[in-house]
């Protein structure tokens, strides 16, 4: 037995005229389409891991013109049309946690929907449908799926989230980089979370997160006037930001050194607000603005040593 993406399999009732049930193949997990396949059944919707029996069998769909099949009838064309369209109803979509996972992963990568199908062997549908709508994956989707995307099917689906990034094994044969001015300007990028590091008024130093936005080549963050950030105005002040990539076992680091100061012209606070990429995710009233205006500006990278 083998099939292709958006083949429909079917299995008949044992029963003598008894019903059948057919799905169509959303997911393979051999190149040469043999099984076992992802079915997206038609009477529950449900995607399954599936091993076919005897009395299944594969209706192939004529690639190139969607909606018919080899030595269908009308009906059977029909029908075809209704079990092959995985996409999402219309309306607002309501993606789901691995949905949020994967489309950002996807993104991060530079990477369609259509090239992520092909490489985790699903159809592009059924992708849509997983970024889109609330949805389990069954456990080879999920392998193949973490494999395009270059990390891990606990982190897709999540289970890493209440930990400390870089748990991961290091790397054999480790090389760190020395990163110059542009580079880390570059992965300061526009906006973010990082860490501002300051010394309390009762001289402690305390190291918190901050969402930020990069204006001007300022650092500029939203806060409360009785936080902890608060507390850097008027002095100098370490920000940093840095990226783990757990499944590939590399990363990046930039810190910023320079002084902080709070923005009071009403112009400029207006244009902050308007440029404002994020809400803090800490939430609350918090409408001061505090920019840091970095004076020196270092960063480091891992990576494998050959590249």
């Amino acid at each position: 037995m083998r099939a292709h993406l958006g083949d429909r399999l079917v299995v008949e009732s044992p029963a003598t005229g008894g019903t059948r049930r057919d799905g169509e193949v959303v997911g393979l997990h051999h190149e040469d389409g043999t099984p076992p396949y992802d079915v997206r059944w038609s009477d529950t919707d449900e995607v399954t891991l599936v091993f076919p029996g005897p009395d299944a069998h594969i209706r192939q769909v004529e690639h190139g013109r969607p909606g018919t099949t080899r030595g269908s009838s009308r009906r059977d064309t029909g029908e075809a049309q209704a079990v092959s369209a995985v996409a999402p109803p219309a309306g607002t979509p309501r993606p789901g946690d691995i949905g949020r996972r994967v489309a950002d992963a996807r993104r991060r990568h530079g990477l369609s929907r259509e090239e992520t199908a092909r490489r985790a062997r699903i159809s592009p549908g059924y992708l849509a449908y997983l970024e889109e709508q609330p949805a389990d994956p069954g456990v080879a989707t999920l392998l193949n799926l973490a494999a395009a995307l270059g990390t891990t099917a606990t982190a897709l689906r999540g289970a890493d989230a209440g930990l400390p990034p870089g748990q991961g094994h290091a790397l054999l044969h480790p090389r760190l980089h020395d990163l110059g001015p542009e580079e880390c300007r570059r992965l300061l990028s526009t906006h973010g979370v990082g860490r501002i590091a300051v010394s309390t008024p009762d001289g402690h130093p305390v190291v918190v997160p901050v969402n930020y936005e990069v204006v001007d080549e300022a650092i500029v963050l939203r806060t409360a006037p009785d936080s902890v950030p608060a507390a850097a105005v008027g002095t100098e002040v370490a920000f940093e930001v840095d990226h783990v990539d757990e499944a590939m076992s590399q990363g990046w680091s930039v810190l910023a050194v320079g002084p902080a100061n709070v923005v009071t012209e009403p112009d400029a606070v207006r244009g902050l607000a308007h440029r404002a990429h994020t809400e803090p995710w800490a939430g609350g009233a918090r409408e001061m603005w505090v920019e840091i205006r970095p004076t020196r500006l270092t960063g480091r990278r891992i990576t494998p040593a050959d590249q």
